[in-house]
């Protein structure tokens, strides 16, 4: 329902005012195409090239800048940036002007005896938002971009924990076929030895026998860790959009080790996540929402202006009108409510996503001292005995002192011992990666950046 009112003005000032609108609205619209275009042609430039050699041997640091330089999935949460600066741009603009014209008694000159009057008007009308409208529509389109920017650094963190976690499974790998290889070459001995025994008749032939199966069995072993590796280096070239892994090999050292802070030391870096972060912008967004659902309550005004043109009378007349809107019926109550509730479901959803990380923060890190605790043990106990026995035991049987199942055993016992190890390391390394994800940085607190890459896991890099 609008109210209606003409005012009388002098045709030089109205046409006047209505020249002087338009060439601002021209202005803007100018300004406004080559911010447009500017953006257009950010968007179409090609993607960058990686400036790394990827045929080289590869450090944990080279693999997380190729994912960043050429990952497709972290690419489109970029363009997601771009478009809430768009939406942002859009936010600030005013609205149209509108132009109307319309004609009255278009046949009064053809019906005789009529006191019909022809007239033509032309209207030029603005709207005007009151309250604020614009200003609360930006800041919450900038909340947005923020938003956007946050889940960005989410999925850049994610990824490149998935680099770091894929690249020590790659390191595990490669370790892994050195003793697949140097068992394979020991099982090779054996055979030899015991081909040698039952030739001299200090042995029974089945004991070449065996010493062949243990051969066969070895070599299996070898095929299928040649085939795990395989696999996990073309799990870490895809992540930068290559099927065809083209690198010789990773570099690092799986021995390294961090020391571990305390609990709490990490559950107070864990506020600067970006999922963190999100959550509590999050909130603010909704809350900015709200803000422009109960600004829609105060009414706008439009204003507009023109001129009447008379025909029979020859006569030109200045008018002008303002519209209101009278807030009788809807006063936006129901998007209100909707908004005030997606306000206090935000404020759940940061007290659960706390929750969360907090738990998952408190299972790795008792994780962590479990596998610190199992590579110690590891490495001064079990590996060393298991050494010593597999010597005595090996030298014993070229001796005659010892049978060969009592050797054999000795020596799987030393290569179940070494992969062991390799699995608590790589174990060990990965809950490093995801306590430095949940924290948003190294667990050292030495370097400012999302994931901590050790120079010492980087062969030095």
């Amino acid at each position: 329902m609008k109210t209606s009112y003409l005012f009388m003005f002098t045709q030089r000032n109205i046409l006047g005012g209505l020249l002087i609108l338009t060439l601002n609205c021209l202005t803007q619209a100018i300004a406004e195409e080559t911010i447009l275009n500017i953006l257009l042609e950010e968007d179409i430039e090609s993607p960058r090239s990686s400036q790394l050699n990827e045929k080289n041997d590869l450090t944990l640091r080279d693999a997380v800048h190729l994912m960043l330089q050429n990952n497709p999935e972290l690419a489109s949460f970029s363009k997601e940036i771009r478009a809430q600066e768009g939406i942002k741009i859009q936010a600030g603009k005013f609205k149209n002007p509108e132009l109307g014209v319309e004609s009255e008694d278009i046949n009064a000159n053809t019906q005789p005896n009529t006191r019909a009057a022809q007239f033509t008007t032309i209207r030029f009308s603005q709207l005007i938002e009151l309250g604020g409208k614009r200003s609360a529509r930006i800041n919450a389109a900038s909340i947005g971009q923020e938003l956007a920017n946050r889940n960005y650094e989410s999925k850049r963190l994610e990824l490149i924990t998935r680099v770091a976690n894929i690249f020590t499974k790659v390191l595990a790998g490669q370790e892994r076929l050195r003793l697949a290889e140097e068992s394979i070459q020991l099982a090779q001995k054996v055979v030899d030895s015991a081909n040698k025994r039952v030739e001299a008749g200090k042995a029974p032939p089945i004991e070449e026998t065996k010493a062949k199966v243990a051969f066969s069995t070895t070599n299996i072993e070898l095929e299928q860790t040649q085939r795990d590796l395989i696999a996990s280096r073309k799990q870490l070239s895809l992540l930068w959009g290559n099927s065809s892994p083209q690198f010789r090999k990773v570099l690092g050292n799986l021995e390294s080790h961090v020391v571990i802070p305390s609990f709490e030391i990490l559950e107070q870096r864990m506020s600067v996540n970006p999922i963190v972060l999100h959550s509590i912008k999050n909130i603010e967004q909704h809350k900015a929402l709200l803000e422009i659902e109960k600004l829609r309550r105060i009414p706008d005004i439009t204003f507009g202006a023109g001129i009447r043109r008379y025909t029979q009378a020859d006569e030109t007349t200045a008018i002008i009108n303002v519209s209101i809107p009278i807030p009788l019926f809807d006063l936006n109550q129901g998007n209100m409510q909707a908004a005030n509730q997606r306000v206090g479901k935000a404020i759940d959803q940061q007290a659960a996503t706390d929750l969360q990380l907090r738990s998952e923060l408190t299972r790795t890190y008792e994780n962590l001292l479990a596998a610190q605790n199992e590579i110690k043990v590891l490495n001064d106990e079990i590996l060393p005995g298991a050494k010593s026995s597999f010597d005595i035991a090996n030298k014993g049987y070229e001796l005659g002192r010892f049978s060969f199942l009592e050797m054999l055993d000795a020596q799987r016992t030393l290569f179940q011992s070494q992969i062991l190890y390799i699995r608590a390391l790589t174990n060990y390394h990965h809950l490093i990666n995801e306590i430095e994800r949940l924290t948003a940085s190294p667990i050292d607190g030495t370097e400012n950046q999302l994931i901590s890459i050790r120079s010492n896991k980087d062969g030095g890099g």
